[in-house]
């Protein structure tokens, strides 16, 4: 409940704004979690937490829990509940990139298990929440700890073909990602369960409305507070945002809420704005250490890219116009391995975007069919080298013709 002695008027608009930039990749994490760890009747549903549900096979239009889904790497979904104890993630070697990143309630990565960071063994990983101070058991391999009591792992796998072969081989390799809780892990007593809390029903219109707010309400109550986010929760308290999950905005005098929704107003103004300058994925996405609190830009890596990686394991850019300013229609998909490409005299590659194949045979060798509509083309490097990451090099425009 809002205690007006405590809050000044003058600063609501701004808290809000604030706030649900902040909050906008926790409710976006929500959205997917509840789908997948929560509503059983939903096509998406993993199984509930602390468990995988593998996808080996290529992703289609009806595949909808990632906003741009990867082929190249197919996907491996889990979600942990950390409240009672650790989780293990056991690995088997593999002889390909792989990368399971484990990902905090706001989408800031927690760590990563996989061939670029801990290696092509075999081995047993650690995923601790903030609660615990516990000592890892011998023979583990590394430890994350997270920052929030729920977490969830987005892993990718390398698909090498798409034969039924290279299918099941790939599925081989996910079966074998595991998950058990550490008192199963070391074969020690079950510890005392967490309370089970009366998980909010997802709604899109939540996004837009002051009960945005009673949404983050009950998810701060997973994730403790950060001290470079002391200010904003305190502003949050008074405002009755205070993580026990009893924010009510019917009860809110009619000049705070009419503040607050001033105040959603401009967050979601500056969101657009970020959204419509972002080229590319650098520095939307990545640890704690390096999204600090840019959270604009974070918020801006949840709505465009969810579960994007950092750019050390995939550098992502995407044309959202053509280089005169007009938004091109939708593309599908080619990469590095597709046959028959036809290279420019000086190594370099022209993909042409157009509803029709071109009459051209050099050409057609490299037509990427669109749809007859708007779209984004979307470009991925995976395992990017210096001038990626260091900016020199940068996507050629998207030229019409």
């Amino acid at each position: 409940m809002v205690n007006p002695a405590l809050v000044d008027p003058d600063t609501i608009r701004a808290t809000a704004a604030e706030a649900w930039i902040r909050g906008r990749p926790i409710l976006e994490n929500y959205r997917t979690l509840y789908t997948q760890a929560l509503d059983d009747a939903d096509p998406r549903y993993v199984g509930g937490f602390g468990v995988f549900r593998h996808y080996p096979r290529p992703f289609t239009p009806a595949n909808t829990d990632v906003v741009s889904p990867s082929n190249d790497t197919p996907y491996s979904w889990a979600w942990l509940d950390l409240r009672t104890e650790p989780w293990v993630l056991s690995v088997p070697a593999v002889d390909r990139y792989y990368v399971l990143p484990v990902h905090e309630l706001d989408t800031v990565y927690a760590g990563f298990v996989g061939s670029r960071s801990t290696g092509q063994e075999a081995g047993d990983h650690l995923v601790a929440g903030p609660d615990w101070d516990g000592e890892p058991p011998a023979g583990i391999s590394s430890v994350i700890r997270a920052a929030t009591r729920l977490v969830g792992i987005v892993g990718r796998t390398q698909a090498v073909g798409t034969s039924p072969e290279a299918v099941r081989e790939l599925g081989g390799i996910q079966q074998r990602y595991l998950l058990r809780p550490l008192h199963v892990h070391t074969g020690t007593p079950e510890p005392e369960p967490a309370r089970q809390p009366v998980w909010p029903v997802w709604r899109e219109s939540v996004l837009d409305t002051v009960e945005f707010f009673s949404f983050l309400d009950f998810l701060l109550g997973f994730f403790p507070a950060l001290p470079t986010e002391a200010g904003l929760r305190g502003r949050l308290t008074d405002l009755g945002v205070d993580g026990r999950g009893e924010f009510e905005p019917a009860t809110l005098p009619m000049a705070v809420r009419a503040e607050m929704e001033r105040g959603i107003a401009d967050g979601k103004a500056a969101l657009a704005r970020a959204v419509a300058r972002t080229e590319s994925s650098v520095g939307l996405f990545g640890t704690r250490e390096r999204i600090g609190t840019k959270y604009l830009e974070q918020a801006v890596g949840a709505v465009t890219g969810l579960y994007g990686l950092p750019v050390e394991e995939a550098w992502y850019g995407a044309w959202q116009a053509d280089s005169e300013g007009h938004r091109p229609p939708d593309a599908g998909r080619r990469d590095h391995r597709t046959p028959g490409l036809v290279r420019d005299p000086d190594g370099g590659l022209t993909l042409h975007l157009s509803h029709r194949p071109p009459t051209d045979p050099a050409a057609a060798a490299n037509w990427l069919p669109v749809p007859d509509g708007p779209f984004t083309a979307v470009l991925r490097l995976y395992g990017p080298d210096g001038a990626v990451l260091d900016g020199r090099w940068t996507p050629p425009p998207l030229t019409p013709r």
